[in-house]
Formats: structure tokens, C-alpha cells, sequence
């Protein structure tokens, strides 16, 4: 039996998603975020790292996004529906799907931390220190990356309906939690195949079940 450990608000929603476009059968153990947005203990119970989304599959347990897909993938998409057979696109779809947790999510992991340095839990008289930090960095450093990747996405989105090639494969899944975070918390206009690239995914029946089944995909702005 499959079983994803799933926890609100986090990447574990691109499993959720890979699992119903394969139409498989799972169970969802849930959990909640503490106040300071961290996972609970109790995932530690389950992998070491505590992190999440954790799948266990008769025995194995398996961490990080990536390597599920990959599994996911191998093991149960024997049509290779989610994986592409065309060579020039199979190297996109490599790409994409390092390149997603490799690049991308650490600028905008960066891009939330120095936007909350002026916030709650840094100390009241800290904050406007920490503010100017945080901002001076995002100006001098963080904005002119994520403007990078943000119009190298959307160049590649251009002349291509997904990510590898003409159908959904794993390589749009595990964008997917990345490019939402990045129209929230990047502040970068004019970024219009990301967008249209989003409504594809919104319109997808798994996408609109891993919401029903998972909760809502609600990241906070950078500011």
C-alpha cells in the first residue's frame, strides 16, 4: 500500500499530484505546520530528517520530491506516460527535474528568509536592522537572480506547452510547487507562458483532486 506523509502547505502536494495523474490508490497520514511554519516531530518518527513529503511503498520509505517521482515513474508508469521517449526531450526533462530543487527552490528559500528578517521571531529590536538586511540583499543580490531564472522559464515556456515535450511528465510535477512559489513571492511582471503554463496545471482533474485531498497550495508573498 502507498502512503504519502504528507504535510500542509508543502511539496508533498507534487506526490499527492503524481499519484492521482498515475491513478493510483494511496492513504494520506497528515500533518501541520508549528507556528514557526516548521514540520513536527512526530516526522522524524518516519524519516530521519523530519522532512516532508516522505512515501512508503510495502516497506521502503523514500525522502525528497525528486527521487518519488523518479520512483513513481519507474515503478508504475509502465506506458511511460509521465516520462518522454523522445531523446532531445528526455534531456529536458532531466533537467527540469534537478534543476527545480538544484537552482531554483534555494533563491526562493532565500527569498523568504531575508523577506522575514524585519518579522516576528526576530526580536522587536532587531527588525529594523534585520529589515534593511533583508532587503538590501534582495536588491544587491536576490532580485537579479530569480529576474534570471524567472525569464529563462518563461522563454523555454514559449515554445514549449510543458516542460518536456508536448504532454505533462514529471518534469512540470516537480516545477510545479517551485514556479507557484516563484509568481508569489518573485515580484517579477511580465512573466505571461509561467502563467499560462499554471492555468494548464489548474486545469488538470488530478491537480483539481490533490487539492480537494491535500488542501490548499497557499505560499506567502515575498514582498
Amino acid at each position: 500500500m502507498l502512503t504519502v506523509h504528507h504535510l500542509n502547505q508543502s511539496r508533498s502536494h507534487r506526490v499527492l499530484w503524481a499519484l492521482e495523474e498515475l491513478g493510483l490508490t494511496y492513504e494520506i497520514v497528515r500533518y501541520q505546520r508549528e507556528k514557526t511554519m516548521l514540520a513536527p516531530d512526530a516526522l522524524k518518527k518516519v524519516h530521519p530528517l523530519g522532512k516532508s513529503p516522505v512515501l512508503e511503498d510495502n516497506g521502503l520509505v523514500l525522502a525528497e520530491s525528486g527521487a518519488i517521482l523518479e520512483y513513481l515513474q519507474e515503478t508504475y508508469d509502465s506506458a511511460s506516460r509521465f516520462k518522454p521517449l523522445d531523446p532531445a526531450h528526455k534531456v529536458q526533462y532531466r533537467f527540469w527535474l534537478h534543476y527545480a530543487e538544484g537552482s531554483l527552490m534555494p533563491l526562493l528559500l532565500m527569498k523568504l528568509v531575508f523577506n522575514s528578517l524585519g518579522k516576528p521571531p526576530v526580536p522587536f529590536g532587531l527588525r529594523t536592522l534585520g529589515k534593511a538586511l533583508g532587503q538590501g540583499v534582495q536588491k544587491a543580490y536576490l532580485n537579479r537572480q530569480l529576474e534570471t531564472h524567472a525569464r529563462f522559464i518563461n522563454d523555454h515556456l514559449a515554445e514549449n506547452s510543458w516542460f518536456a515535450g508536448d504532454t505533462l511528465t514529471m518534469a512540470d510535477i516537480q516545477m510545479s510547487f517551485p514556479l507557484f512559489a516563484l509568481l508569489a513571492r518573485g515580484g517579477i511582471d511580465n512573466l505571461d507562458h509561467i502563467a499560462a503554463w499554471k492555468q494548464r496545471v489548474e486545469a488538470r482533474p488530478g491537480w483539481q483532486t490533490t487539492l480537494a485531498k491535500g488542501g490548499p497550495l497557499t505560499i506567502p508573498g515575498g514582498g
